[in-house]
C-alpha cells in the first residue's frame, strides 16, 4: 500500500462531493487495492448520501468479486474513481468533516489508530493519522498566471495594483487627497496624502524631504529631524507605500509632516489557531547537490519524524532552495556534489521519501531553484513536478498563503530579506535576527517592496507580493539563519538551513544555523526548534 494512499483517498472522496467516516478511509487503505475498492465504494453508494461510512465500504467489500476475470475492462465510472483515488490534482483543498467535533477529535483518532492495518501504522512513523480531519488550502498561487512580457505598461499596471491595494489599508486613517489635488491648495492648510516612497534625501540642516507618489504625481514631504517620527524615516524603503499627515507651506509647494502611517498588521489582530493538537514542521533551504548538504542530520530529521515524540507532526512546509542549483554564484561548479541540475532533484525526491508518507507537504521554489529568479516566483514545471512527486507534495508559488487547519502561514523564501538588512539600520534588521526583518515587511505588508535593487521583481497585471490578509505565521528561509519571534501576534520564522558553511559563504562572512527544525503547534501557535546537526 503506498505510504500517502490515505491522504489521497481523501483528496478523491472530497473532489467527488464526500466526506467519509475515518474507519471508512482506513478501510479502503487496508485493502488489497484502494483505487478498486474506493471505485467500488463510490458506485455503491446511494445517490443522496454525502458521506461515505464503514458500512458503505464493508458492503462493497463484501460483494466485489475474488478477482477480475482476464481481460475485462472497468466501467468508466469505477475508471473515474480509481483515477481519483491515484492522481489527483496538487491544488485539490481538502475540507474537514463538518460532522466530526473537536471534543471527539482525539478519541476518534485513537479508535482508528487501533483500527488500522499494522503496515499503516508502522508507515505512519506511529502517529494516530487520521486524513479526514485534515484541512490544507493554498491561495495566491500565481503559477500559470503569469502575464507580464516586461513592456513599460506592465509596470505601471504592478505598481497601481499595489498602491490600490495598500492604500486601501491606510484611507482609515487619513483623509487622503491626491497630490494633484493638494499641490492646488492653499498655504497653511492642512493635508493627508497616501503615495508609495519615490525619494528620499537629507537637507543640509539635517531634515528629511520624502517625495510620495500617487496616480495623479508626486508631492514633497518634510520631516523635521527633531520629530518624534524622524526615526521612521530610517526605516524607509524606495517604493513602499505610506501615508503621512500635516501642513503646508505658506507657498503651498512642500507638506511639513506630523504623523505618519504604515499599512501595517493591526495591533488588534488575533491570530487563528487549530480545533486540535496538531503541529507543523517549517524547514527551507535543504541544498542537495551541495557538497556541503548535511544529509546525516536530513536522517536524524526523518528518523525522528517516524517516532512517537513526533506523532503530532502532521504538516511539513519547504519554503524554498530544494537543491543547491547551478550556476548560482561564482565558482558554484567547485562545490556541488551532484552537478545535473534534474539529477539534484532526483536526489531530493529520494531524501523527500524517508519522511513519513502521511504527512502533508507543501513546497515553494527558492532563488536557487530551476524556476525564474523575479519574484513572484511560480512553482516548479511539470518536469520537476514528475521528479519530485514524493509524498504527493504540494508545490505552489513563492510566496503563497498556505492554510493549515484553518492557520493562514504565508510562505515566502525571503531573498528581499537581504535588501532590508542591508538598507536598515543594524537594530531594525540583521542576520543575526532575521526576524525582525521580517517584521519589517509585516510593518509595510509587503515580502519585496524595493523595486530596482537586488531582488528581482517581475512585471505582472497584479501585484502578488502585497500582504492583502495578516498571515498567522510568516514563514521565510534564504539567509541560512534561525530566528523566530511575534509581531502583532504574528509568529514570524526563519527556518535556517541544512547546509553546512560553503566557501562562498565563508568569503560573504555568512555563518549558517544548519540542522533545525521548528515546530510549530497550530492550536496555539507557541513553537519549538529541533536540533539535529
Amino acid at each position: 500500500m503506498p505510504l500517502e494512499t490515505p491522504a489521497r483517498i481523501v483528496r478523491a472522496l472530497v473532489g467527488r462531493g464526500y466526506n467519509a467516516e475515518r474507519e471508512a478511509v482506513t478501510l479502503i487503505a487496508g485493502s488489497d487495492d484502494p483505487g478498486r475498492t474506493l471505485a467500488r465504494v463510490v458506485e455503491a453508494t446511494p445517490d443522496d448520501a454525502l458521506r461515505i461510512t464503514a458500512d458503505h465500504v464493508r458492503e462493497a467489500l463484501a460483494s466485489a468479486p475474488t478477482a477480475d476475470p482476464p481481460g475485462t475492462e472497468s466501467t468508466g465510472s469505477t475508471a473515474a474513481a480509481t483515477a481519483d483515488a491515484t492522481d489527483v490534482d496538487a491544488s485539490t483543498t481538502v475540507a474537514p468533516d463538518p460532522s466530526v467535533s473537536a471534543a471527539t477529535s482525539h478519541d476518534n483518532a485513537d479508535h482508528t489508530a487501533q483500527s488500522a492495518p499494522a503496515e499503516a501504522q508502522e508507515n505512519s512513523g506511529g502517529r494516530n493519522v487520521d486524513p479526514s480531519l485534515r484541512s490544507l488550502g493554498i491561495a495566491n498561487d500565481m503559477t500559470g498566471q503569469s502575464t507580464g512580457t516586461g513592456e513599460y505598461d506592465d509596470f505601471v499596471k504592478v505598481f497601481r495594483d499595489r498602491y490600490e491595494k495598500l492604500s486601501k489599508m491606510l484611507r482609515g486613517r487619513v483623509n487622503h487627497r491626491p497630490a494633484k489635488a493638494i499641490s492646488n491648495m492653499s498655504g497653511g492648510e492642512d493635508a493627508e496624502l497616501i503615495g508609495l516612497v519615490d525619494d528620499v534625501r537629507s537637507t543640509k540642516s539635517g531634515h528629511w524631504i520624502i517625495d510620495l507618489e500617487d496616480t495623479t504625481g508626486t508631492f514633497p514631504c518634510l520631516v523635521m529631524k527633531d520629530k518624534d517620527i524622524a526615526g521612521y524615516v530610517d526605516e524607509l524603503l524606495m517604493d513602499e507605500c505610506i501615508a503621512v499627515q500635516g501642513t503646508l507651506s505658506g507657498d503651498a509647494g512642500i507638506l511639513f509632516v506630523d504623523s505618519m502611517h504604515f499599512p501595517d498588521v493591526p495591533r488588534s489582530h488575533r491570530p487563528n489557531t487549530a480545533d486540535r493538537d496538531v503541529q507543523a514542521a517549517l524547514i527551507s533551504d535543504v541544498h542537495v547537490g551541495s557538497q556541503e548538504f548535511m544529509a546525516g542530520a536530513w536522517n536524524r530529521f526523518a528518523d525522528w519524524l517516524h517516532t512517537e515524540e513526533a506523532e503530532r507532526i502532521e504538516y511539513l512546509l519547504i519554503a524554498g532552495d530544494m537543491v543547491e542549483g547551478v550556476g548560482v554564484y561564482p565558482n558554484q561548479d567547485e562545490e556541488l556534489d551532484v552537478i545535473d541540475i534534474y539529477e539534484q532533484y532526483e536526489a531530493f525526491s529520494e531524501h523527500l521519501k524517508s519522511v513519513p508518507g502521511d504527512l502533508d507537504i507543501v513546497m515553494i521554489p527558492g532563488n536557487h531553484d530551476a524556476v525564474r529568479l523575479a519574484e513572484p516566483q511560480p512553482g516548479f514545471d511539470d518536469e520537476l513536478r514528475d521528479i519530485m512527486s514524493a509524498h504527493d507534495a504540494r508545490i505552489t508559488s513563492n510566496p503563497s498563503m498556505v492554510t493549515l487547519e484553518g492557520v493562514n502561514v504565508l510562505m515566502y523564501h525571503g531573498v528581499s530579506l537581504d535588501e532590508v538588512i542591508a538598507e536598515l539600520p543594524a537594530d531594525k534588521a540583521s542576520y543575526d535576527e532575521p526576524h525582525k526583518a521580517m517584521y519589517q515587511l509585516l510593518k509595510k505588508r509587503h515580502v519585496a517592496p524595493q523595486f530596482g535593487g537586488h531582488t528581482r521583481l517581475a512585471p505582472e497585471e497584479l501585484d502578488y507580493l502585497v500582504m492583502e490578509e495578516v498571515p498567522d505565521i510568516f514563514h521565510t528561509g534564504h539567509v541560512h539563519k534561525l530566528g523566530w519571534g511575534k509581531y502583532h501576534n504574528v509568529l514570524a520564522v526563519n527556518s535556517g538551513c541544512w547546509q553546512a558553511q560553503t566557501d562562498f559563504q565563508k568569503s560573504v562572512n555568512i555563518d549558517p544555523d544548519a540542522g533545525y527544525a521548528p515546530i510549530v503547534d497550530l492550536d496555539t501557535l507557541n513553537m519549538t526548534v529541533r536540533k539535529f546537526s
